[in-house]
């Protein structure tokens, strides 16, 4: 007889919520419990919640785990507790035909904890918050084997100084997989195609400049061995993951924001070019606080 599932209530900021399973492991291969995953998203929170504050969020979840059947949920589930934030919002081309979706909104860590239990292990948000035009740019850089997260890291710091050309400022964080964004906070005063237009400009610029590293095209048969600088994330449609979302790998990675200095020297080799884990994650915002932080106030608009 298969054994009851554990449960437990908890109150958290005055809600109400009911836990459940902390002993399944989401990482069966690091050994990492669902318990696990509430608590890095729990201790994460004040650096976290900023980001997520105000965003439509789609989550990824791993029911069984990262070994198991997964789904993209948009859409709020059925049971969603009355407190949290759904926002009714168009969804153009949506896949079931629907026309609007009721998305959850996590402005607040007993809605965090909520997702987190529903075994939401990757986050992903849009470059906009409701009812607004986008307040970030951002860049994926998305490595074609055999160049990986070392040639990234050179490959961001072109752009960084491309952007800056233009009053930009770019903020670097690992993908938690094989590559890395940059993030750039811009004014929140003109629309998505204006600023995937932009994006689009200066990818095509630099592919240009070194096209033995770098392709701004989409075809997967022109990026071995180059870097894809991803402008299309720009899209209203699109969502990036969010910083420090966990990542479904074999361990437990995760998005991780990066300093410039740590930058050049994955790309020189003086550091080695790599993912980082939950727990350092947690030690990296423990001694350096929100390294993303400056993305949290508008930026200038993109020429």
């Amino acid at each position: 007889m298969a054994k009851p599932a554990e449960r437990f209530a908890v109150q958290i900021e005055g809600r109400d919520l009911e836990l459940s399973n902390f002993d399944k492991l989401m990482y069966p291969a690091a050994g990492f419990t669902k318990g696990e995953v509430i608590d890095y998203y729990t201790r994460l929170a004040p650096v976290l919640l900023p980001h997520l504050r105000g965003r439509a969020l789609t989550r990824i979840r791993y029911p069984n785990g990262v070994e198991g059947a997964h789904f993209f949920e948009k859409n709020a589930p059925g049971g969603t507790p009355s407190w949290v934030r759904l926002e009714t919002l168009p969804v153009p081309g949506s896949t079931k035909s629907r026309e609007t979706i009721d998305f959850v909104v996590v402005d607040d860590l007993a809605t965090l904890v909520w997702v987190a239990n529903l075994a939401s292990l990757e986050l992903h948000t849009p470059q906009w918050r409701v009812g607004e035009d986008p307040d970030l740019l951002v860049v994926d850089l998305d490595p074609g084997a055999p160049a990986g997260l070392r040639e990234c890291c050179a490959v961001a710091m072109l752009m960084r100084d491309r952007l800056g050309e233009d009053g930009l400022s770019a903020y670097p964080k690992t993908s938690g997989k094989k590559g890395m964004q940059l993030c750039v906070p811009i004014s929140g005063t003109q629309d998505s195609e204006t600023v995937s237009g932009y994006a689009k400009r200066v990818a095509e610029e630099l592919s240009a400049q070194v096209p033995g590293s770098i392709t701004a095209k989409m075809a997967r048969a022109l990026r071995p061995g180059k870097v894809f600088i991803d402008w299309s994330q720009n899209a209203a449609a699109k969502t990036t993951v969010a910083p420090y979302s966990l990542r479904a790998l074999e361990s437990p990675t995760a998005s991780t924001p990066l300093s410039w200095a740590e930058v050049a020297a994955m790309a020189l080799g003086d550091e080695p070019a790599r993912q980082f884990g939950a727990a350092e994650v947690l030690t990296r915002v423990e001694a350096q606080g929100d390294l993303l932080e400056d993305l949290l106030e508008p930026g200038p608009p993109v020429p």
